[in-house]
């Protein structure tokens, strides 16, 4: 029986996470065996919940759900954004990805001895189709049955461009939860999963996991996971600094001098470039960004450089691609046209097109066609210091070289996220989902299907509206064929770089923060099959992969 309260090693863990205090330096040689502390800035969670499929429970919010439940198969967000079956032997699409048939692995038990079977599958995927406060991802499930030894998915429309959605949802077992009176309120405490770790005890502050020593998967070479809520981010980075915490993902300011070169034998960091940039979404509907020649001129003037050095602090790489897509991820998507063409500063250039669009200057104060200043202003929430400090670079830069009065503000995130959904604003800087393909980078910023929602939408914040786009963009998501999608996606871009719906600024990678001092064979530049983020479902490939150090 798992105990509700931690024993005195995890409670010398939570202490410590209360405080930020350093606990004793790890040794400089590799210890046989260690826990691996995984931490976040989350602060105390107060109640405990381990249900796999509600955002605010303990398992979601800490990230420990991963290594209880399991999914079919892990979509990786970064290298060839391949598929590793996991609780599938098999996975298989048909041409219009409207079919999933998978093929359960066999030999793989829950935690409590039963079988994981087929039967499992249909019933967590019905579970999710027959209770709608859980379908977060619209999958659209139509009908699941078992046919032989497979089960088969279909689906009211494609899902090429969501397949991870699909893939990602975790298997429950239809011997505990075919009882459960309510999944969406179901706390779940004695948690059964394929996973490779079991429950141990949980605190406020932390919680402990166990290895299972009947892991389908195989021995594991970590024998205990601590799940640790540290007060804040400067608390997280004191831990991660001298020890105490060994695997995060947060954004921490200078992480060279206050992580890295703190041991810098050891110490990594890595931001994992996604399909997903950080944009200026741009008001449509008034001046000045209603004016194509504007949205050129600004889109050259940008120093991304200077955004990726200063603001983001080289977390990730520049974003170089007119085509907004991050790379090396993203290369494999630029169309034909667009490979090797690159953002470049052009001042002359801007001012040329304004200059043909009927601008001109009075006393260096840029005056737009109808006589009238330019100005605007530029808005992210208080407190997203990187984000501020990368409007605020837009804005000098926007003054400095085109003369337009481009101001700063920023509002509480309550008013921020509601001016953005209502679009009530000039311009902000927003981040893009971050899915396999190009599809969410495209649809978030051009897709008029998000304007259908009324007065607030959840992306397209900037109103804009291009029937052509929005059609190319159901082609791509619902084509039958690589050639048909390959085709869409190329006058998607097309329109993307020549009607400039959205200004890309910078690359949001997914940050992870680990030592090597114990364990090796973490993901990396050089071996990027899954994100260093420990709170993904990608957590159980990396744990498997994971040796001691010699």
């Amino acid at each position: 029986m798992r105990l509700t309260k931690t024993f005195i090693g995890a409670g010398l863990v939570a202490a410590l996470a209360l405080t930020g205090c350093s606990g004793p330096t790890s040794s400089p040689t590799p210890e046989g065996g260690a826990a691996l502390t995984i931490a976040k800035p989350d602060g105390a969670i107060a109640t405990e919940s381990n249900n796999p499929w509600v955002g605010d429970s303990s398992a979601n919010k800490l990230g420990y759900k991963n290594v209880v439940f399991e999914p079919l198969a892990m979509v990786n967000a970064v290298g060839d954004n391949e598929t590793t079956p996991w609780l599938a032997e098999t996975v298989e699409w048909n041409d219009d990805y409207t079919v999933l048939t998978v093929t359960p692995r066999s030999g793989v038990t829950w935690n409590d001895g039963e079988d994981f079977t087929a039967d499992d599958i249909v019933f967590s995927y019905d579970l999710i189709r027959n209770t709608p406060a859980l379908d977060t991802g619209n999958l659209q499930l139509t009908d699941i049955v078992k046919d032989g030894e497979n089960v088969v998915l279909t689906f009211a429309e494609s899902k090429f461009v969501k397949q991870a959605q699909v893939l990602h949802i975790p298997m429950v077992p239809e011997h505990i939860w075919a009882d459960v009176a309510d999944p969406t309120t179901e706390t779940n405490p004695d948690p059964v999963g394929t996973g490779p770790y079991t429950l141990d005890s949980f605190s406020s502050q932390s919680v402990t996991l166990q290895a299972r020593d009947d892991y389908w998967g195989g021995d594991l070479a970590v024998p205990t996971l601590y799940y640790v809520s540290y007060n804040d981010n400067t608390a997280l980075t004191t831990a991660l600094a001298n020890g105490d915490a060994d695997w995060a993902q947060a954004f921490i300011p200078n992480v060279k001098s206050a992580f890295v070169d703190k041991d810098p034998e050891h110490n990594v960091f890595w931001a994992a470039n996604v399909l997903a940039p950080d944009v200026l979404f741009l008001n449509h509907q008034e001046k000045p960004f209603n004016d194509l020649a504007f949205r050129e001129a600004v889109n050259i003037v940008i120093d991304r450089a200077a955004h990726t050095e200063i603001a983001r602090e080289k977390a990730g790489p520049e974003l170089s691609s007119v085509t907004g897509l991050p790379t090396p991820v993203g290369e494999q998507y630029i169309a034909p046209q667009y490979e090797g063409e690159e953002f470049a500063m052009d001042v002359d250039g801007a001012r040329g097109i304004l200059e043909d669009a009927g601008y001109t200057w009075a006393s260096d104060a840029l005056i737009d066609p109808d006589g009238e200043p330019v100005s605007f202003t530029l808005e992210v929430p208080q407190g997203w210091n990187d984000y501020v400090t990368g409007i605020s670079l837009i804005a000098d830069q926007v003054k400095e070289t085109l003369g337009a009065d481009a101001k700063v503000n920023t509002p509480d995130a309550d008013t921020w996220w509601a001016n953005k959904r209502s679009g009530n604003f000039d311009a902000i800087m927003h981040w893009t989902d971050g899915g396999t393909t190009p599809y969410d980078l495209y649809s978030d910023t051009m897709d008029g299907r998000w304007l259908l929602a009324g007065d607030e939408v959840d992306f397209n914040f900037g109103r804009y509206e291009n029937p052509r786009a929005t059609e190319l963009l159901n082609t791509y998501a619902t084509a039958a064929t690589d050639e048909e999608r390959t085709a869409a996606l190329e006058e998607i871009q097309t329109i993307f770089v020549e009607d400039v719906p959205v200004i890309p600024v910078g690359t949001h990678p997914v940050l992870g923060e680990y030592n090597t001092r114990n364990y090796v064979g973490w993901p990396s530049e050089d071996d990027q099959y899954a994100t260093a983020d420990p709170v993904q479902v990608t957590v159980p490939l990396i744990l498997t992969k994971l040796t001691p150090a010699e």
